[in-house]
């Protein structure tokens, strides 16, 4: 595997900062959001091939992958305009990515609300149906551009479950969409236990189909699940590993919110699975 980190869970910093400090702890990718990770303003309409090479030159000098272009809007905003305008800022992404030397734009699938909170009100079909909508639209503008539009589910989004992703999968029938597999995003405090039987389901319906891993961890405090260290919480990295490891060579396992107290102990604890990925 490849291990990496969202370029955002750092010190904002100039880019070659920001480069330099993710190569010194040992990362070999990363998840850039160009409007949150550096001091380069890249508003709406900003993206240029120009500053996409500059912000890959940067990267590629350090021997860092930028693995997936993060672009995370509420493409089913309830305001129309507010759902245009997302969908026309990850078509920018989409249309920039090879720029940036990389063939993943990434998001969740949005919320019926402005903002991402949980509510079972995104777990109706007009939600999902309302994410078809705009995912179909997104992929073929990706089609157009040989990339690929990258979806991040989970329990806060209308795909919430490894039945209602396969749904999407079935629905946007193109290899140009891909998953973004955060196996945290799947649990809940009611279905945890179970983790094992929802990783199967995913991974035997759709496993073929995940680009990029997220990795996280959560534990159990006051009745709720709550975030923990990678390898310090409740979440069966041996059990997912031993299926990813033989059919994802070279994944890229992205850290998602660790804590950077934490990042060495983390990296530690993923690299003890480094050799079931270096048999191949």
């Amino acid at each position: 595997m490849n291990i990496g980190i969202r370029a955002h869970d750092l010190e904002t910093q100039p880019l070659d900062d920001l480069v330099a400090d993710i190569a010194r702890r040992g990362l070999g990718s990363v998840q850039l959001a160009p409007s949150k990770s550096f001091d380069i303003p890249t508003p709406p309409g900003s993206l240029t091939p120009g500053l996409a090479h500059r912000i890959a030159s940067a990267f590629r000098r350090q021997d860092v992958q930028i693995a997936v272009l993060g672009c995370y809007v509420n493409i089913i905003h309830p305001d129309p305009d507010e759902r245009r305008s997302a969908l026309t800022r990850f078509k920018e992404h989409l249309r920039h990515a090879r720029d940036f030397g990389c063939g993943i734009v990434g998001t969740e699938t949005g919320n019926v609300n402005a903002d991402i909170v949980y509510t079972e009100d995104n777990f109706r079909e007009a939600p999902l149906q309302a994410v078809i909508e705009s995912v179909r639209e997104l992929v073929e503008e990706a089609e157009r551009f040989g990339v690929i539009v990258g979806i991040e589910p989970g329990v806060n989004h209308p795909v919430y479950s490894p039945e209602t992703v396969t749904r999407l999968l079935d629905s946007v029938d193109s290899p140009n969409l891909q998953i973004i597999f955060d196996p945290v995003n799947f649990l809940t405090i009611d279905n945890y236990a179970r983790q094992r039987d929802i990783f199967r389901e995913a991974l035997d319906s759709w496993g073929d189909r995940i680009a990029v891993m997220h990795a996280k961890d959560v534990r159990i405090s006051d009745g709720a699940l709550r975030p923990a260290a990678v390898g310090q919480g409740l979440l069966d990295y041996a059990f997912l590993f031993e299926w990813l490891a033989p059919r994802k060579p070279n994944l890229n396992v992205i850290l998602d919110e660790v804590e950077l107290v934490d990042l060495e102990d983390v990296m530690a604890f993923l690299n003890r699975f480094q050799p079931d990925f270096a048999r191949l």
